[in-house]
């Protein structure tokens, strides 16, 4: 199903991408472009593949048919040590589980990415720790966090090296209403002022009415839609 017209020059690309469980599939035939500086919500009812799309746009899943081009690079092309480089430079991904180490305390995990591209950045850290507001926490470990903060700090990390695709999993799902308003704001600001693109996952109303676009994925396939 194809999903958006071709763009001239488009960040990301998929072409007839399918993705099977099994004799099931998850979602089929799907064609879209995503360019720099669009944020577009992905939304639906759970079970539906949200967030194995945004898995296989982030080269963490496979995919069963069709391909996926950043530019003119082939993830499909790409073994799982070339994709795990190519996501460290281009992507920032926000997990629902958090994936935070626990063994590292919160300027820690955020300085991570900025450490595997040799770009560490101590002041970078502390704005983005203000900016989700978790300054004066930077000491603490994981354990001693709840899980909206957690939650912020995941946010954080995955904008903290400036990545010119932002791939985001219910960010706000853990999150007060005031904090998860602040949070849209930072999302849509970091990834408006680096041009990044954006795609979230996401329940919220509130968020998907803030996109360039939505996509719906049902049971029977995928629209997109221009608010």
């Amino acid at each position: 199903m194809t999903t958006s017209a071709p763009t001239a020059n488009p960040l990301m690309s998929l072409r007839g991408l399918t993705k099977r469980y099994g004799d099931a599939v998850v979602f089929g035939d799907v064609d879209m472009d995503v360019c720099a500086g669009e944020f577009i919500a992905v939304v639906g009812e759970s079970g539906v593949g949200k967030s194995t799309l945004l898995n296989c746009m982030a080269g963490l899943d496979t995919w069963d048919a069709g391909t996926i081009t950043h530019r003119t690079a082939d993830l499909g092309r790409m073994d799982d040590k070339a994709r795990a480089i190519w996501r460290r430079s281009h992507v920032g991904f926000v997990f629902q589980a958090f994936h935070v180490l626990p063994h590292l305390d919160v300027a820690q995990n955020l300085a991570l990415p900025l450490m595997l591209l040799n770009q560490n950045d101590p002041a970078r850290v502390q704005a983005m720790l203000q900016a989700v507001g978790l300054e004066g926490k930077s000491a603490r470990l994981p354990q001693e966090l709840s899980g909206g903060q957690l939650q912020r700090v995941a946010i954080a990390r995955a904008l903290v090296h400036k990545p010119p695709l932002l791939l985001a999993d219910e960010p706000t799902g853990n999150l007060d209403s005031e904090t998860a308003a602040r949070i849209m704001d930072l999302l849509v600001a970091q990834t408006r002022e680096n041009g990044a693109a954006l795609v979230l996952v996401t329940h919220s109303e509130q968020a998907a009415a803030r996109a360039n676009r939505v996509l719906r994925l049902t049971a029977s396939g995928m629209q997109l839609h221009t608010p």
